[in-house]
């Protein structure tokens, strides 16, 4: 099986890379490093790439970018792929309203490129979309809640076990990040459903793991640890620091596309995260990552949240059990925590 991961230094793609390689799979990467144009040093990940380089025994990288429609082209012209995991963004909503061009052209038109490359030639393989929670915009922030003490939680009770797949995704605020990711999740959809080709799309919740190269405009976890364990800076924007978010493990992530590469079914829409069982708000990671680390951040608070910042987010994962019923998660919170906490203090050196 040829397989192609985009993004591929990033978390998910570099999950991936390793994973696929592991099962004895030829794969091609493409990451032309552009974290390191949109956050600076701080989200540079040529570290990651040269550990795939070393550790996989089949890694092949492209340096190109999605928005080259040309290259993309050539690129499925030379190598016929299986297997597509796209995983390469623009990733932060920030940004994207400082540079809505390149978010568009990165989330949607390269989302594209990808799909129309694959329909041309590869129209059997499988196309794996890694899409958002923010295609729901902040319509989740008009469920009713309660405010308990260290967390906001649902009130409502169809949302119990959290947001699902048929939740609206129109008339709110979504962020331009959200809406350029929209596009491509819909567009992912429609191949699926009008040219029949095998697409499955993924919204994401917190996706986390020790290869995330945080920054405040994106990685929450990995931001918050990076920080404590430097006890530099953390600012909370809003809602008490009560923000609930569910996270999951790039492990995780990886096993659940493989299982739909299986079985795949097309045109599919499933919401991953960490579910109920992984949700914590702010205040609460940041009790435990001081509990792991024995180290605390310098936080500091303003009332005024993020623009269309979720209240309380978490994934119902039901229709994804329903479909792949062997998959679970293998990592709650705690181990999140405690790996992330072991391995970013070897990569700074604390």
């Amino acid at each position: 099986m040829n397989v192609l991961v985009t993004g591929s230094a990033g978390l998910i793609g570099s999950e991936a890379a390793l994973f696929f390689d592991s099962l004895g799979f030829a794969v091609e990467g493409i990451d032309n490093n552009q974290r390191a144009d949109f956050f600076g040093a701080a989200g540079d990940t040529t570290w990651n790439r040269k550990r795939l380089e070393a550790d996989c025994r089949t890694y092949r990288h492209w340096d190109l970018d999605i928005r080259d429609r040309a290259a993309i082209l050539d690129l499925f012209q030379r190598v016929r792929f299986d297997l597509v995991v796209h995983a390469a963004a623009q990733p932060s909503h920030d940004l994207a309203a400082d540079r809505p061009f390149d978010d568009f052209d990165i989330n949607a038109v390269g989302t594209l490129n990808l799909l129309e490359a694959t329909r041309k030639h590869a129209a059997e393989a499988v196309f794996l979309y890694l899409s958002t929670n923010k295609v729901y915009g902040d319509g989740p922030n008009r469920i009713r809640l309660r405010e308990l003490e260290t967390r906001w939680e649902y009130e409502d009770a169809r949302y119990l076990e959290g947001i699902p797949e048929d939740f609206p995704v129109d008339h709110c605020m979504h962020s331009l990040f959200g809406v350029s990711k929209l596009a491509g999740d819909l567009m992912t959809q429609e191949y699926g459903r009008y040219f029949g080709m095998k697409t499955g799309v993924f919204r994401g919740g917190c996706l986390t793991g020790p290869q995330h190269a945080g920054v405040e405009m994106h990685g929450f976890l990995s931001y918050l640890i990076l920080t404590t364990l430097t006890e530099g800076p953390y600012p909370i924007f809003g809602y008490g620091g009560k923000q609930v978010r569910d996270q999951i493990h790039s492990s995780d992530v990886v096993r659940a596309l493989w299982e739909f590469a299986q079985d795949p079914k097309p045109g599919e829409v499933y919401n991953l995260g960490g579910g109920k069982e992984n949700a914590a708000s702010l205040l609460e990671c940041i009790d435990l990552i001081e509990q792991v680390s024995h180290k605390r951040a310098r936080l500091s608070y303003t009332d005024q949240n993020r623009q269309g910042d979720h209240i309380c987010y978490y994934s119902d994962l039901r229709k994804f059990r329903s479909h792949f019923p062997s998959w679970q998660l293998t990592y709650n919170l705690e181990r999140i925590v405690h790996e992330m906490v072991g391995e970013l203090s070897e990569r700074v050196g604390i």
